[in-house]
């Protein structure tokens, strides 16, 4: 007799993934591709900055930075804050003050270094950060390896000026505090909600410094408003969003390591685009660097492939 339902035949395989997790583990194994496109855009931002330096005070480009950034970013996000809670304001705040710290002072360094060694200098924060959060022997030698190339990378047979070593090891420090910010600010917000009330809040912080700081100069020469707003896109909108969606992926960890490649990306954008050459010492340190973040992106996704789903990496982003 029918009934006019129809059995379903028993499953044999195993369970499939659910649509969610299959994306994400997805969007997992690319994030060295996305961590690449990061350095690449933060890099020729840095460079055109560095060519502003004529015209305008490394001050005035880091308020243009954040300030055009933030204001691009709140044009197409539309940002509702009576909506936010507590926590996300605080969580977003605290992330702006640290994106104004990051930019003053990483500005201030380039002023004074090479494009490739002041992208080393602050990379030492997120590198040290890697190995303090190794649970693996493979993981603490990738994350070790790593900062041996960046140390080398910025240890030039010239002497460094102490003021530029200062700035970017100040750099360093704020650029661990984002590393960690911007993970717990990309969970509190499931949209670039979150990013976009941070880089007001640092707009608002660093913007005004910047105007009684340079604002005569840009007045005298308002041209430099353009290339101004090219370093946000370049290196403030494109960086972070793709931060935030990595990071929301893959721990701090991985990130650290994977970021070990920023100085290899700024040294050869130094070359290129400003004409400050790479040597033996250099070229080693760039393999050293690429072994490593390679090195962090298998032994990263052996781990998920061993808990066998995908899952095991959404709980290690959430740690």
């Amino acid at each position: 007799m029918r009934t006019g339902i129809r059995s379903t035949p028993p499953r044999t395989g195993p369970p499939s993934t659910p649509a969610g997790v299959r994306a994400t583990g997805s969007l997992t194994r690319f994030a060295p591709v996305l961590v690449l496109g990061q350095m690449c855009s933060l890099q020729l931002g840095a460079a055109v900055a560095k060519s502003l330096y004529g015209r305008v005070d490394p001050v005035m480009v880091a308020g243009m930075r954040l300030g055009f950034a933030a204001l691009l970013l709140a044009l197409l996000v539309r940002p509702r804050l009576t909506t936010y809670s507590r926590a996300q304001w605080l969580g977003a705040c605290a992330l702006g003050l640290v994106f104004a710290g990051n930019n003053l002072t990483f500005f201030l360094a380039l002023d004074r270094l090479p494009l490739g060694v002041a992208a080393t200098v602050e990379l030492l924060g997120p590198l040290l950060l890697a190995v303090a959060l190794s649970r693996r022997p493979a993981h603490l030698v990738a994350g070790l390896l790593g900062l041996c190339g960046v140390l080398l990378l910025g240890a030039p047979g010239g002497e460094l000026p102490l003021a530029g070593l200062g700035f970017g090891l100040a750099a360093a420090g704020c650029r661990t505090a984002y590393v960690l910010l911007s993970k717990r600010v990309g969970r509190l917000f499931t949209d670039f909600g979150g990013l976009s009330l941070a880089l007001l809040a640092g707009a608002c912080a660093l913007v005004p410094l910047a105007a009684v700081h340079g604002g005569d100069q840009v007045r005298a020469d308002p041209g430099a408003l353009l290339p101004g707003c090219a370093v946000a896109l370049l290196s403030s909108l494109v960086p972070y969003a793709l931060d935030m969606t990595v990071l929301r992926r893959i721990d701090s960890r991985a990130f650290g390591v994977l970021l070990a490649l920023s100085p290899a990306v700024g040294a050869l954008v130094g070359l290129a685009f400003l004409g400050e050459p790479l040597g033996v010492r250099e070229s080693v340190a760039i393999a050293l660097v690429v072994v490593a973040a390679g090195w962090s992106a298998r032994t990263g996704s052996g781990e998920g492939r061993h808990g066998g789903d995908g899952r095991a990496e959404l709980k290690n982003a959430d740690e």
